[in-house]
């Protein structure tokens, strides 16, 4: 099936060609994807501290005037 024992552990390794262009869209993709990613998450974040915030605030004047 395999023409030595090495060759049946190993693949041989496959190479693609790649022109510039295509590089660099690629690259410009994946940068872009990670921007909206982190702009997602930013957005999360925000909105999180936010309620945090509200949560924190006095939600009567009694409360505010014992700090309970």
């Amino acid at each position: 099936m395999y023409p030595s024992l090495f060759d049946s552990f190993f693949n041989t390794p496959t190479i693609v060609v790649v022109s510039e262009e295509r590089l660099q869209k690629a690259e410009k993709e994946q940068k872009q994807r990670q921007l909206d990613s982190l702009n997602e998450r930013i957005k999360q974040l925000t909105e999180y501290r936010d309620e945090l915030e509200k949560s924190l605030e006095p939600q009567s004047l009694e409360e505010a005037l014992t700090g309970e």
